[in-house]
């Protein structure tokens, strides 16, 4: 770090922060100078583990940020329940909550068991709410705070005619959970507004590659860099309520309509604008460059 960043002096909380994009929120976030609490089941054995809390947290100290690993398997009650609060204490404080932990295990409904259902709608809508609850009064005894979730493009409904992922993908009981997020979004975005604490998601506009994501992404497809939507979920959780909140973003279209500089997760370097590629959901708009 060489000087201030746009996160001095924040703390941060990321979940599923071991690999993939949780793990690259946290190191941008880092970059910015926040102080990341970087939680997942599992902190590993050594730095040497691949997809471990350990791994990330010495990503993270090597390229000059600050972070701390936390374990807590949010399937379990006790675990999730404490974590907000575990965080807090260990970090000082929290200022940004980032909802990222989730699974993917796509089925269509006629054949999905009950428990899957159940395990999807608690990862991406109860622990959420969960969260986001636990962390409102930290926030508010700070002045200010940032919760951000983590969406989804299929939380569209499926353009017409439909596709072979629509049809034979498995994917209907994720996208009702993911579009019930982005409603929760705005919802607890005007009811925290007056407190200065600001509530967004960010989504992929086409798809990211990651560890838990690369087996329902066909061969071939022309995924995007994360780095994009990374750059986005930076611009969500440092800017007051007033002026970003609310807001359902996408990776590739909000930096795209605000002109936003896209960096590397170390924040060094620099990306080319983005391209929104023709492939992208139909429904997808452009974001308003007005606040709110």
């Amino acid at each position: 770090m060489t000087g201030p960043g746009k996160l001095t002096g924040k703390i941060a909380l990321v979940t599923g922060a071991s690999r993939g994009i949780g793990r690259a929120i946290a190191q941008r976030f880092a970059a910015e100078g926040a102080l990341v609490v970087a939680s997942a089941r599992h902190v590993g054995r050594s730095a040497d583990e691949p997809g471990t809390l350990a791994e990330t947290v010495a990503l993270i100290r090597r390229q000059g940020g600050r972070a701390l690993a936390l374990a807590a398997d949010l399937e379990d009650p006790a675990q999730r329940d404490r974590l907000v609060s575990q965080a807090a204490e260990a970090a000082g404080g929290l200022d940004i909550l980032v909802n990222n932990a989730g699974l993917a295990d796509y089925s269509p409904i006629d054949a999905m068991p009950l428990d899957t259902f159940d395990r999807t709608v608690d990862h991406y809508l109860r622990i959420p709410f969960m969260l986001s609850r636990a962390a409102i009064p930290l926030m508010r005894a700070r002045g200010a705070g940032w919760i951000l979730n983590l969406g989804s493009v299929t939380a569209l409904s499926p353009a017409r005619p439909y596709q072979d992922f629509d049809r034979t993908g498995g994917v209907t009981a994720y996208a009702a959970v993911k579009a019930a997020i982005n409603r929760f979004t705005e919802g607890l975005a005007a009811e925290l507004e007056g407190d200065d604490i600001a509530v967004n998601s960010v989504a992929p506009s086409t798809a990211i590659r990651t560890p838990g994501s690369a087996r329902y992404i066909p061969e071939g497809y022309p995924t995007e860099p994360v780095e994009y939507l990374v750059e986005t979920a930076l611009a969500l959780c440092s800017v007051p309520a007033r002026l970003h909140t609310g807001r359902i973003a996408h990776s590739l279209h909000f930096p795209h309509a605000l002109g936003l500089e896209v960096r590397t997760l170390d924040g060094k370097g620099v990306l080319p604008p983005p391209v929104i590629p023709a492939w992208a959901h139909p429904a997808l708009a452009q974001p308003k460059l007005s606040t709110r």
